[in-house]
């Protein structure tokens, strides 16, 4: 019997240090997870994805390669290629955007254009910048950087700092200039 009572209190204090061990093992991995890379959850490569609605296609979204981030704590798309979207306003006139990089905030709706980034609207006004802040809540559209927007072939404005609309029909342009190129015959 007394040799059963020492077998349990052995068994009891290895089992404590056991435990105790795998606890502190167990923090140490923890902070190695909290400081590695994530992994998307999903990789897709090139895409063609629509948005339809009312039976009506309303946007088509092209790209090479879609990141799929869904599953980490703030969660965001990636398009690490670029994307080509075309989208329809309501009398069906086609409309583009084109980046070469593009990065989609889930929970703020926010979508970060870069490099190249040229929106052109089915009525012939464009602007280019290298970066482009697009708010699909408020469908505004803004940077701090230099661009260039053109209402036709002859008439632009570029500076540096601009926010607009989604039919690029509300501009407010900060530290820019306009310049008028007349054709002479």
């Amino acid at each position: 019997m007394l040799l059963a009572k020492k077998t349990f209190y052995i068994a009891l204090v290895l089992g404590c240090i056991g435990f105790t061990a795998c606890e502190s093992n167990f923090r140490d991995i923890q902070k190695i997870h909290d400081k590695a890379p994530f992994y998307p959850a999903g990789i897709a490569e090139h895409m063609r994805g629509q948005y339809i609605d009312s039976g009506r296609v309303k946007a088509i979204l092209v790209s090479d390669k879609m990141l799929d981030y869904s599953t980490v704590k703030y969660k965001f798309t990636e398009f690490p290629e670029g994307i080509h979207l075309t989208f329809f306003d309501n009398d069906n006139n086609k409309n583009t955007v084109v980046a070469d990089y593009a990065i989609q905030y889930t929970a703020t709706e926010l979508i970060d254009l870069r490099g190249n980034v040229v929106i052109t609207t089915y009525d012939n006004k464009k602007l280019e910048s290298d970066q482009l802040y697009y708010n699909q809540k408020l469908d505004w559209f803004y940077t701090n950087g230099k661009y260039k927007a053109s209402t036709d072939l002859e008439n632009f404005t570029q500076g540096v700092g601009v926010d607009f609309d989604g039919k690029l029909n509300v501009i407010k342009a900060r530290n820019s200039y306009a310049e008028s190129i007349k054709k002479e015959n």
